[in-house]
């Protein structure tokens, strides 16, 4: 047998050995923490969509300052929090110090975020 085979069986049946096990175990921990620490700096968009509206290209042309653009949420509801336009978590708008931010409420579960990248 040569030495690749020998590997291969190793990672295959790890119920040879306990040892063997923990070396696969240990082995796959390094592969995923090495992936996730690539992926902590890529950039993501986030968005909070506070509501949407369907309008005619004639109001559209009609907007001016001052004008109001009714939404499909009401005050209260909550809104959607996107990471690269993929629904993650809802929340609520706060006020703080003078500035928007959004308060988490509900993170969206693993197998629905995942349903959503398809």
């Amino acid at each position: 047998m040569t030495e690749d085979n020998e590997k291969d069986k190793e990672i295959n049946d790890p119920s040879e050995s306990p040892e063997a096990a923990e070396k696969i175990s240990e082995a796959m921990q390094a592969v995923e923490d090495f992936d996730l620490n690539l992926l902590l700096d890529i950039p993501l968009e986030i968005t909070v969509e506070l509501g949407r509206a369907k309008i005619q290209i004639q109001e559209l042309l009609d907007l001016g300052p001052g004008s109001t653009i009714s939404l499909s949420k009401l005050e209260g509801e909550p809104v959607d929090i996107l990471a690269n336009d993929k629904l993650i978590a809802k929340g609520e708008v706060v006020l703080q110090n003078k500035k928007y931010g959004i308060r988490i409420t509900e993170i969206t579960s693993r197998m629905n975020r995942i349903k959503g990248l398809s």
